[in-house]
């Protein structure tokens, strides 16, 4: 009896942040194939990635599943938590992610996964942005780059929508996502420069700002097809704010570990796989030398991040109480 005893408390706890292992895990395989295409060689990390960032997929799921069985106020709770709440769309954009890197390998599954992933990100758009609206008890220090996850997140839906064959669905969500993007930008910057610095925790998802502007390029690419001025504007928008970004480097590296470093992940992989499509569009090799090296930062940091997150769960430092 004792062993469940011990582990009913870490599943209590467990974070519904945790599926951002899952996007960076998405993100990073998306980018090698990419890269691999373009280079046109085979390193054959297709299959193996991909079959990893599934298996977490399916663990999480399954832990997340026995929560909500076991500990629904827990889940609860954090769905009515003003920071919390919106990390819960990281489960359809995983869907929509686990969508991307199948549609190679396996189109009917990648279909299948992107529906529900769709659907499920419509659900949580729509539940989130209403409690946005009538909430009685958010206050500014709330606001920080995770809220772009919910809203802007739709703009992935394109990206395996459009080769899918819907169009129209995938400039519907386009839409959703840059209209939040453009709303969202102004509110976070607003809160970051007349009000009290983000808390040391959610420092690193700083990064979240890069990926609405990366991912919108790469969705825009997939629905227009040219590389047009909204283009460029999207894509230089996105390699700005990686530069201001690695400026600040050192304070990063000062940070304690917390699960939130995973934001640090998927939003490095959006730059690397804009930056590989815009040396596709162009020929410029200056874009493809971008995209390499931040394939390579992409690829160092989820390894440190798997390594600091096994350590951290082996030494009971993750889905523990919050004090």
């Amino acid at each position: 009896m004792e062993p469940s005893v011990e582990k009913a408390p870490r599943l209590q706890h467990m974070p519904i942040s945790f599926f951002a292992v899952v996007m960076g895990l998405a993100g990073l395989t998306i980018a090698w194939e990419k890269a691999q295409h373009l280079a046109g060689v085979d390193l054959h990390l297709d299959i193996p990635l991909a079959g990893i960032t599934l298996a977490v997929f399916v663990v999480l799921s399954g832990l997340f599943a026995a929560k909500w069985v076991r500990h629904r106020p827990a889940v609860m709770a954090e769905l009515h938590h003003p920071i919390k709440l919106n990390f819960f769309p990281t489960i359809s954009i995983s869907l929509l992610l686990l969508a991307i890197v199948f549609l190679p390998l396996a189109r009917e599954a990648s279909h299948v996964v992107w529906f529900v992933g769709m659907g499920m990100h419509l659900l949580f758009t729509l539940y989130v942005v209403n409690i946005w609206m009538h909430h009685e008890r958010f206050e500014v220090h709330h606001v920080n780059p995770a809220w772009f996850i919910p809203a802007v997140g739709n703009v992935l839906v394109p990206v395996a929508g459009v080769p899918l064959g819907h169009v129209d669905i995938s400039w519907f969500f386009f839409s959703i996502g840059m209209l939040f993007w453009v709303l969202l930008m102004t509110i976070i910057f607003y809160r970051m420069l007349f009000h009290h610095p983000i808390d040391e925790k959610l420092m690193p998802t700083l990064f979240i700002l890069i990926a609405p502007p990366a991912v919108g390029f790469i969705a825009y690419m997939r629905l227009v097809g040219e590389l047009d001025a909204f283009a460029r504007i999207l894509y230089f928008s996105a390699l700005f704010l990686t530069l201001l970004l690695l400026t600040q480097t050192p304070r990063f590296f000062k940070l304690r570990f917390f699960l939130s470093w995973w934001a640090y992940s998927f939003p490095l992989a959006a730059i690397s796989i804009a930056s590989l499509l815009m040396f596709e569009k162009t020929a410029a090799s200056a874009y493809a030398w971008i995209g390499g090296v931040l394939l390579l930062v992409l690829t160092a940091v989820v390894g440190m991040l798997i390594a600091l997150t096994a350590k951290a769960v082996i030494a009971h430092k993750i889905c523990v109480p919050e004090h």
